[in-house]
């Protein structure tokens, strides 16, 4: 039986290089996974955007994103905070640290038909 550690195949593979992944290209994924999460962006909203910071095989996520009120807001980062860490690992092969979710607008029926100054139409 020989030693894998000798194996002249196993270190052709070791030098051939490595493959990486732009930093923008996660935050495409994350963002993605969650939408995936969260479902469909609320009307009249925006759908979510990510930032992320890899350092070598670790990753650091901040999702924004917008909700529908009312809403289980807790239930829902949690979701995305679950998604997001699941499909950049799988995907990219980054380990991820730590999901961060902004939600920055809650949309209710009230406010969605109402005029820039607040009152209905």
């Amino acid at each position: 039986m020989t030693d894998l550690a000798d194996d002249p195949v196993r270190d052709g593979v070791r030098d051939r290089g490595a493959t990486t992944v732009a930093d923008r290209v996660v935050a495409k994924i994350a963002a993605q996974a969650a939408g995936e999460a969260i479902g469909s962006a609320p009307e009249g909203g925006s759908k979510p955007h990510a930032q992320v910071v890899v350092h070598r095989e670790i990753a650091r996520v901040s999702v924004s994103l917008e909700l529908d009120y009312p809403s289980d807001v807790g239930r829902q980062c949690g979701a995305v905070r679950s998604r997001v860490r699941t499909r950049v690992e799988e995907l990219v092969g980054l380990e991820v640290h730590e999901v961060t979710v902004h939600v920055e607008r809650l949309h209710s029926a009230h406010t969605r038909h109402a005029t820039p100054r607040g009152r209905l139409a």
